[in-house]
């Protein structure tokens, strides 16, 4: 790899780590091709990526970003795995973890805060964003519901007593 080819991944690693909402540290080493294949599956699914680099590379693009101090988790066959959605990288490597013992997480970080292994399954356990969002939903649409539900209800009683009286004229 020539300088201009350090360069790029390089910048491009700082992107990511400035752009990422969750950015976790793993070592990968004994996993076989078709096990990688499937993880990098995974997190496209949930909407992140993976990236294999050079770890000096890589402490290098962490100069200067918010996740500077992940630095120290880079040694050994390290692999990262970052999503925009600061939940959807945690779950996902989070549950690829329980199936496959030979991805070990080391940390991570979101943002500029560290985190460690036991921060990566905390922010795992945490529902995602579009999961939030349908609960802020539903919560802002109960109130309205029932208030509907009341209003309506006085002329639903009435509306069943004038069919009953009708029925009773009718017989």
């Amino acid at each position: 790899m020539d300088r201009a080819q350090k360069e790029a991944v390089v910048a491009e690693l700082g992107q990511i780590f400035t752009d990422s909402g969750v950015v976790v540290v793993a070592h990968y080493e004994g996993l076989s091709v078709a096990e990688m294949t499937d993880f990098r599956l995974r997190m496209k699914t949930a909407g992140g990526s993976v990236r294999v680099a050079k770890n000096k590379l890589a402490k290098i693009a962490l100069k200067g970003t918010p996740g500077e101090s992940m630095g120290s988790l880079l040694t050994g066959m390290t692999v990262l795995a970052y999503s925009e959605d600061p939940v959807a990288a945690a779950k996902t490597v989070d549950a690829f973890a329980r199936d496959n013992k030979k991805l070990v997480v080391l940390g991570g970080a979101m943002g500029a805060t560290p985190l460690d292994e036991a921060g990566v399954k905390a922010v795992a356990a945490m529902p995602s964003r579009e999961e939030l969002i349908a609960s802020i939903v539903a919560c802002i649409g109960a109130p309205a519901g029932e208030l509907v539900s009341a209003i309506g209800a006085p002329a639903a009683n009435i509306a069943g007593i004038l069919s009953t009286l009708e029925e009773r004229e009718a017989a």
